[in-house]
């Protein structure tokens, strides 16, 4: 009986994620809003609570996220992920003291404290790595030159959690600010290490994994990236970062291989993730705090824009590249949701979790209606931007 109601469950839920992406199709949107949306529906609160295949759905909804970043890696090689980390580091500290202000502000407002405001800080900081990799795989933009731009500010903020979750979570649990400082430097010397075996044996890796048979090498790949990111994951490094780092690892004709073997893996797993996403929240909660989480959302929009205007812009790149990269960069999720649970965990600011979750709901759903409308909008920009120089230029 569990295994037959485990199977009805997951028919159920690919079934309505088949039917909301032929919507999307239908209406020519991104269907990560619409599995979102559904993913309410199946959870608690929902239309159709799941009772079986919650643990299931949880488990596909982390292998998405390393399908997701480990397919991004392989797009680009060690020297290109070097190279642009080095040229965006200063905009990592704006990135940061920008886009945490918002939940400061809003949580010592709200009377949450400083604990509260360490950790809607992180909530309203981070972009979703998931999200945005999606999004970039739909609207077929990796060879977009402001997709490395994108790509290293999520990674900088993705480093960054390994020293913020553990003073957040040494901050929680009431401990000196030497455990926690203790903590961040464990994290780091692990992500350093980490990141010094992907870079420097990679290709010896590569050349190790390969092979010509396909289950073999599907196996193989998938195997080792699922291990580099448990293992960055217990050490407090994001498992989002391991298999970005595996994909950056991968070269040669592992690489080639790789893409073609795991596109449809990643496909069904990133659905599964945004499912599990909306599975997290229970609708109910939200009405109460809908618009004070939409200012918020609205601040947080104008926040990351400015982030993604400026790091394309010291690269060089156009008006329509920076809109863009701004644009792109306005999905929160993942990394905001486990903040939000780690209060609730905690007992910190319960009450504010669900401005959290409605906060972070609200920018998963509008992140990749906004990335689509990026081109749109960068060509309205560069037409005024074209006519008030044709002004200037005109004699009166």
């Amino acid at each position: 009986m569990h295994a037959d109601g485990v199977l009805i469950e997951l028919g159920a839920i690919v079934v309505v994620l088949g039917l909301l992406g032929r919507l999307a199709e239908r209406i020519g949107l991104s269907p990560i809003p619409l599995y979102l949306l559904g993913g309410l529906a199946f959870g608690q609160g929902g239309l159709l609570p799941l009772v079986t295949a919650t643990e299931f759905i949880e488990v596909g909804a982390e292998i998405g996220v390393v399908l997701l970043l480990l397919t991004l890696g392989l797009e680009y090689t060690p020297s290109e992920l070097l190279g642009n980390l080095r040229k965006q580091a200063p905009v990592a500290v704006l990135d940061l003291l920008v886009n945490a202000a918002p939940g400061v502000v809003a949580a010592l407002l709200m009377g949450g404290g400083p604990v509260a405001a360490l950790a809607f800080g992180g909530i309203t900081a981070v972009s979703s790595s998931g999200i945005i990799a999606k999004s970039l795989v739909d609207l077929e933009r990796l060879g977009n030159r402001e997709t490395p731009i994108i790509l290293s500010i999520l990674v900088l903020e993705d480093l960054a959690m390994a020293v913020y979750l553990p003073v957040l979570t040494a901050a929680l649990a009431g401990a000196t600010a030497a455990a926690g400082a203790t903590s961040a430097a464990l994290g780091l010397a692990a992500l350093a290490v980490v990141f010094a075996l992907a870079l420097r044996w990679g290709e010896a890796v590569s050349r190790i994994i390969f092979t010509g048979n396909r289950e073999i090498l599907l196996l193989c790949i998938l195997g080792f990236a699922l291990l580099v990111a448990g293992v960055a994951e217990r050490v407090q490094i994001s498992a989002a970062v391991g298999a970005f780092l595996v994909g950056i690892a991968l070269s040669g004709r592992t690489a080639e291989g790789a893409r073609d073997l795991l596109e449809p893996l990643r496909d069904l797993f990133a659905a599964v993730f945004f499912v599990f996403f909306g599975l997290q929240t229970d609708p109910s909660t939200l009405p109460a705090v809908a618009l004070p989480a939409l200012a918020l959302a609205v601040w947080g929009i104008a926040t990351k824009v400015l982030t993604g205007w400026y790091a394309a812009g010291r690269a060089g790149i156009g008006t329509r590249g920076r809109v863009r990269a701004g644009m792109t960069l306005v999905a929160r999720g993942e990394f905001s949701i486990v903040i939000a649970g780690l209060l609730l965990a905690a007992g910190v600011a319960v009450d504010l979790a669900p401005l959290a979750v409605c906060y972070v709901l609200i920018l998963a759903v509008l992140g990749p209606i906004a990335a689509r409308a990026a081109d749109p909008v960068g060509r309205l920009l560069v037409r005024w931007q074209d006519t008030r120089v044709l002004r200037r230029s005109t004699p009166p």
